[in-house]
């Protein structure tokens, strides 16, 4: 067996391992270590731990070590939250910037309210959890320390609903919303509704006292599922977006009331269903952009049942058209693209005359991309959050003021 050394973690969290001139991943190590195993392919599927690091800790799940859904669970919470402020401010100096670090915010175990299952129908039942790692096998959970008891309690059901409407040659997806009104599931990959299906699906949505059940874009619908975004209720697009914890998206929406303060124009790059739109739009005129009509459709009820007559929509893609320089005349912007980023429209931004923003983002190096060509316009980073919503998984968010210099 050839024994290597954990140099360091690698972006999603695996080791990256030395020995001699070699260089492989090793996942569920950590800096330091001293490991044996043998290296296909790149990786060390199964290291074993030979002299472990003193910020090695016991995975409290029991499924941790075969689950996909966690790669840092064996790492003390003190490590995972420098490692990933280390993972920011490593994907800013690759683009020659830095950042005060303002404040972390790591959310609690047991706090996801949105998650997505894979199931699968066996003979005996259902598979319900999540892949293995680097793996189409499904893991099936009985005790997920990340996911809010409401979903935890209802995987039993869940796993019925995946042996009513899955087939035995397909994966069935299930997103999963915990809701104050109950939980909202929106399954995807299933057999076709018919009216047998459909009562079945509806006497387990009644069973589980579930808000909404949609099926394949067909909605069994009990009561909406509305969720606070200010004094506004909005209720989501069945499977769209919401931040995945409601203590990440406080820090995310405090972080950004805070940059903003003040300015009475307020436009929102990507808004969706209007996560920061709606609570600015409490004492400021917002115009919110984004690319799907859906998300908007929800804002815009949310906002009229709310009496938040201050809010402007416009549905476009900002990825092929984003807004320009005249179009940008606003006293401070608010933007939370996806992982790819928003090079077009920090382009376009930066050419500008804008003065704040406030940048959310989910990937630091699409991030630090778009963070280097505001900085060539004199557009830097005043002071940074790190924001860890996934707990025990390498994803990390950011929100970063802005200002010209």
């Amino acid at each position: 067996m050839t024994i290597w050394t954990v140099e360091r973690l690698g972006r999603k969290g695996d080791g990256v391992a030395i020995s001699g001139d070699a260089r492989a991943l090793a996942p569920l190590t950590l800096p330091g270590e001293q490991i044996e195993g043998e290296a296909a392919e790149g990786r060390i599927a199964a290291p074993r731990i030979l002299a472990p690091s003193d910020q090695r800790v016991r995975p409290a799940c029991q499924h941790y070590r075969a689950c996909g859904g966690c790669s840092l669970m064996h790492g003390s919470e003190d490590f995972v939250k420098g490692w990933k402020v280390g993972v920011v401010e490593q994907a800013l100096r690759a683009q020659g910037l830095a950042a005060p670090i303002a404040g972390v915010h790591v959310s609690p175990p047991r706090s996801r309210r949105r998650a997505v299952l894979s199931g699968r129908r066996t003979k005996k039942g259902a598979l319900l959890g999540f892949h293995a790692r680097a793996s189409d096998v499904i893991v099936d959970i009985a005790d997920c320390h990340i996911l809010r008891p409401a979903i935890q309690d209802a995987l039993p059901l869940l796993r019925r609903i995946v042996v009513a409407g899955a087939s035995r040659s397909a994966e069935v997806s299930l997103v999963v919303v915990d809701t104050p009104a109950g939980l909202d599931v929106t399954a995807t990959g299933g057999k076709p509704m018919e009216p047998a299906l459909f009562q079945t699906l509806a006497a387990l949505a009644d069973e589980g006292d579930l808000a909404r059940l949609t099926w394949d874009g067909q909605s069994i619908t009990r009561r909406p599922p509305a969720i606070p975004f200010g004094r506004a209720q909005v209720v989501p697009p069945a499977g769209g977006f919401l931040q995945a914890t409601q203590e990440g998206e406080a820090a995310l929406v405090g972080a950004v009331r805070d940059i903003t303060r003040g300015a009475g124009r307020v436009l929102d790059l990507f808004s969706g269903c209007g996560t920061f739109t709606l609570p600015l739009a409490e004492g400021a005129e917002v115009h919110a952009v984004e690319g799907l009509t859906a998300p908007l459709q929800a804002l815009d009820r949310a906002a009229r049942m709310a009496s938040l007559k201050r809010i402007t929509t416009e549905t476009r893609d900002l990825a092929r058209r984003p807004l320009l320089p005249d179009e940008l005349k606003y006293h401070a912007i608010v933007i939370d693209p996806p992982r790819a980023g928003a090079e077009a429209q920090a382009r376009e931004i930066a050419n500008s005359g804008v003065e704040t923003l406030a940048w959310v983002s989910c990937d630091p190096v699409t991030f630090a991309r778009d963070a280097r060509i505001l900085a060539e316009r004199k557009l830097d980073i005043v002071r940074l959050y790190v924001v860890d919503q996934f707990r025990w998984s390498p994803h990390v968010e950011t929100v970063a003021e802005i200002r010209r210099n």
